[in-house]
């Protein structure tokens, strides 16, 4: 259709720029006690980075729920294809089932093509879907890979919007993670360099970003194989750990009582034409 084919009303005036007829109606609402929704707050933190001969992925391994730690020892970097993996930071449930998505599909397509993936054929995957949703699937991901391009480091964002950067952080705690990456990072890292400035980063992270806690997980990705090191640090043990044992008798026993249980259970099976299943 034309535009110039639609009918606009006659009192009909052009707006450019920002919309504010709502703020007036936000506002009763507010005085009439009625609470305006917020932003889903997450706690990770996911960091990535491009050395000299692949990729350096990060993360630490606390899930929340609320001001509640929920898990200490999560895992938030996703396996998406032999050479691409992923870290998730958001909705656990929204991150985990988005990444096993792309990644079936991935599967597939390379059954068909007998080709290895793509980095940049995940990315399209993962921003196509997230984008679908308009921002409800609460994944902020960290997309790195190497093929036959070379290595590889892309953001996703819950929107759709992607980057395409040397170094990358995301989640509540990339602010800390990010001033390690800008005072360190250099091209043409070697691997030890990387994985070191990864878990500065993650530590970072850590240690000023309540909703991030753990250990560090590492995930080393090369032209040639791909290494997890899982728990690479922990920069968090309990240092004190008091065993208690009661021994046998510790607590008395006021009184004991059995009672049989005598109550006759009928096992017959009921007419079968009397309860058929509909199909």
């Amino acid at each position: 259709m034309n535009t110039q084919d639609i009918q606009l009303p006659p009192n009909y005036e052009q707006k450019g720029g920002f919309n504010f007829d709502l703020v007036q109606r936000n506002n009763y609402l507010t005085l009439q006690g009625i609470q305006q929704p917020t932003a889903k707050k997450t706690g990770t933190t996911i960091v990535g980075l491009v050395y000299q001969d692949g990729i350096v992925l990060g993360a630490d391994t606390r899930a929340t729920e609320g001001s509640i730690v929920a898990d200490k020892n999560c895992e938030k970097i996703h396996y998406i294809a032999p050479n691409i993996y992923c870290c998730g930071a958001g909705t656990s449930a929204d991150t985990e089932n988005t990444t096993a998505l792309v990644s079936s599909q991935l599967e597939l397509h390379r059954m068909a093509t007998l080709r290895q993936s793509r980095v940049v054929t995940a990315k399209t995957m993962l921003k196509q879907f997230l984008f679908k949703y308009q921002g409800n699937i609460s994944a902020a991901l960290v997309l790195g890979g190497v093929d036959v391009h070379g290595p590889q480091l892309h953001t996703v964002y819950p929107h759709g919007s992607t980057d395409s950067l040397p170094y990358v952080t995301m989640g509540s705690g990339s602010l800390a993670a990010m001033a390690v990456f800008e005072a360190h990072y250099k091209p043409n890292m070697t691997r030890q360099e990387g994985i070191d400035l990864v878990q500065a980063a993650i530590h970072a992270g850590i240690f000023n970003d309540l909703g991030s806690g753990g250990n560090v997980d590492v995930t080393v990705i090369t032209k040639d194989n791909t290494e997890i090191l899982r728990n690479y640090d922990k920069p968090n043990p309990r240092k004190y750990r008091r065993e208690v044992v009661f021994p046998k008798g510790s607590t008395r026993v006021i009184s004991q009582s059995f009672t049989p249980f005598n109550q006759e259970i009928d096992l017959s099976v009921p007419n079968p034409s009397s309860d058929k299943m509909e199909t």
